[in-house]
């Protein structure tokens, strides 16, 4: 019983869309053989409102990492950056500026950028930067 509640809870750490999958599965495919068996998914410190995202290919798991799978995509999640994105969902944009949107209800601002947040609990690294460092876009 205790395994499922465990696995029901790396579950809700982070999701993507069918359109996420498959637009991660063509970019995996690009990489070479090996080097993105997984895709992981942090928070930094650093942008102008305290934390940016970090998404990118890894060969595995770390040790202390929640992993997951949806649809199909391996996901792992750091410990540090789990309560940030519990209950996150990614998904794909096409159009002018395509890309990857990020839904996070743990967001209680965020940079007119778009590229970094921060949460209610009031908690921005000591390392983070200030404002305008991470909106060159």
């Amino acid at each position: 019983m205790r395994e499922m509640a465990t696995t029901e809870h790396e579950l809700s750490i982070v999701s993507l869309t069918p359109g996420a999958a498959a637009k991660i599965k063509d970019l995996m495919a690009e990489e070479p053989e090996g080097e993105a068996s997984v895709l992981r998914i942090a928070v930094q410190g650093g942008g102008c409102s305290g934390f940016q995202y970090a998404l990118g290919f890894d060969r595995g798991a770390q040790e202390g990492d929640n992993e997951l799978e949806s649809h199909g995509i391996a996901v792992v999640v750091d410990p540090f950056s789990a309560p940030y994105l519990a209950g996150t969902e990614i998904d794909w944009v096409e159009g002018l500026q395509a890309g990857f949107a990020i839904n996070n209800p743990n967001v209680s601002a965020s940079c007119g950028c778009g590229h970094s947040f921060q949460v209610e609990e009031g908690g921005s690294p000591e390392d983070a930067a200030g404002c305008g460092s991470g909106c060159s876009h």
